[in-house]
């Protein structure tokens, strides 16, 4: 079995459709040629450089080693990573047959394989940070060898997703890794993300996680009541704008420190919530991400219900971290940097 790392868009745009359709497409605009014409590695770098004569000779081959990743080097039995956009989840499919091309769809569409997604939702904070760093990579298709990543990810299937006792040391040196992997790209952002997300769990576990969210609302203006630990009767804060907390809008926010997405039951039971404490808007924050029975349904509750999950969370707390109580920041030390944009 060999593992590849697969992207459904710059920004997750063709997330539902891999999903629903039990397939992963090779997503690369204009491309409305069969990438079967092409058999080896120099047969990609020619269609590539007849398709796309504007761009450079180093983009022409990046872009033709992954169409030759896809097409020739994932074979059937093989297992393909796909990191969600919207939850800090992983979805793991095993590839059913080779490459199909279907003129009739459009471009982005029209060279496929089937997968069968047999692990959906597995939360990112299950896995070691040297597997994040590699599930990060820039690229639409590229293969995952580093620190015997195959094996691990073997074995935490092998035992329903949970991090196996192993340490770096541990981990066989002579693990196959090729020159593009040692060199690819990485989601700085991504990655920034992940390291923050382990320390907020550290310091803001469980009920703490509220109490964190509390400190955004309250740096951005809002006065905030947090009941005391225990059953929270639906509710873990409410808030209101306002040096007293009389103004408007008045904020119902559940807090769910889960790792896992949470079902629809939960943004029902929020919204009756509100009604109860007479809110005309609601906060759910979900540490773990939210279900595709929430997920399909964020618009129809845009003027009502606001959702958070771990980045969104980690978004809020950056945009108004230098206004954040300061026993927060000593609990959460972060420094801004700056670095160059991603070309897209």
């Amino acid at each position: 079995m060999s593992l590849f790392l697969t992207r459904a868009g710059t920004n997750g745009e063709n997330e539902q459709k891999f999903i629903s359709d039990s397939r992963i497409y090779f997503t690369w605009g204009g491309m409305s040629r069969d990438l079967r014409e092409a058999k080896d590695l120099p047969a990609f770098y020619a269609l590539f450089g007849e398709l796309y004569p504007q761009d450079g000779k180093g983009k022409i081959q990046a872009w033709s080693r992954q169409a030759y990743k896809f097409t020739l080097s994932m074979k059937e039995g093989d297992w393909v990573v796909l990191p969600s956009k919207f939850n800090p989840v992983i979805h793991f499919g095993k590839v059913l047959g080779p490459v199909e091309f279907n003129p009739e769809l459009e471009n982005t569409y029209k060279n496929s394989r089937r997968v069968e997604w047999f692990a959906m939702d597995i939360p990112r904070a299950r896995f070691d940070q040297d597997i994040l760093y590699s599930f990060g990579a820039f690229l639409t298709v590229c293969q995952i060898h580093r620190n015997n990543a195959e094996a691990r990810i073997k074995e935490m299937a092998s035992k329903g997703w949970h991090v196996p006792a192993h340490s770096l040391a541990t981990l066989n040196p002579e693990a196959q890794m090729d020159s593009e992997e040692e060199n690819l790209p990485i989601d700085l952002e991504e990655t920034a993300y992940d390291q923050i997300s382990t320390l907020i769990m550290a310091r803001f576990k469980g009920h703490g996680l509220a109490t964190l969210v509390s400190a955004i609302l309250k740096a951005t203006g809002y006065t905030v009541y947090q009941p005391s630990e225990g059953p929270d009767n639906g509710v873990d804060l409410l808030a209101a704008p306002g040096e007293l907390g009389f103004g408007q809008p008045r904020l119902c926010v559940q807090v769910k420190s889960s790792e896992t997405p949470v079902e629809r039951v939960v943004l029902d039971q929020l919204i009756g919530t509100m009604d109860k404490h007479n809110a005309q808007h609601g906060l759910l924050v979900s540490w773990g991400g939210f279900k595709q029975s929430i997920e399909k349904d964020r618009a129809a509750q845009f003027f009502k219900v606001r959702l958070w999950n771990r980045d969104e969370l980690i978004t809020n707390l950056l945009s108004c971290y230098d206004r954040i109580d300061e026993e927060i920041r000593t609990q959460l030390p972060l420094k801004q940097i700056w670095c160059v944009a991603r070309e897209e």
